[in-house]
């Protein structure tokens, strides 16, 4: 008896299309530049989410929040957190940093679940990934942070 063979094109397309679907997009994102920009201009609050330990390595953009995404309280206390910090405006522009974007990216899912609306991630992190140079080579500036 002989087994149908499935042709290549259509494996090909099954493939594709599963990656796809496991690699569903987060939201929105913004380059370092534009960010800072933006947050310099008043249109956008900056969250760190890094731990304190890699705030104090780098140190955090300037007036960015400083919002452990490894919140006591869970991520309901990290999402409570960041409401309180912008007055309760689900509508309030957000971009999201951590080292390279990866941590960000979780985050910004788990925000626009809870009702944010205008979640940005600047994929590029801190440090850089391949989605661009990053934060603090591009040479943006940086506050220290020595009692975070």
């Amino acid at each position: 008896m002989s087994v149908p063979r499935l042709p290549l094109a259509a494996i090909a397309a099954f493939t594709l299309l599963s990656i796809h679907a496991c690699s569903e997009d987060s939201g929105p994102t913004l380059g370092a530049p534009e960010a800072h920009a933006q947050a310099q201009a008043g249109k956008l609050t900056l969250i760190d989410v890094r731990r304190p330990d890699e705030w104090r390595k780098t140190g955090v953009a300037p007036g960015a929040l400083r919002i452990n995404m490894l919140h006591p309280q869970g991520e309901a206390g990290f999402v409570r957190q960041v409401g309180a910090e912008l007055g309760g405006d689900r509508n309030a522009p957000i971009g999201l940093l951590c080292r390279a974007g990866n941590r960000t990216s979780h985050v910004q899912r788990m925000l626009r679940e809870a009702g944010f609306t205008r979640v940005y991630n600047i994929k590029e992190g801190m440090t850089g990934s391949n989605a661009g140079p990053g934060w603090i080579p591009r040479g943006l500036p940086v506050e220290p942070c020595p009692r975070c």
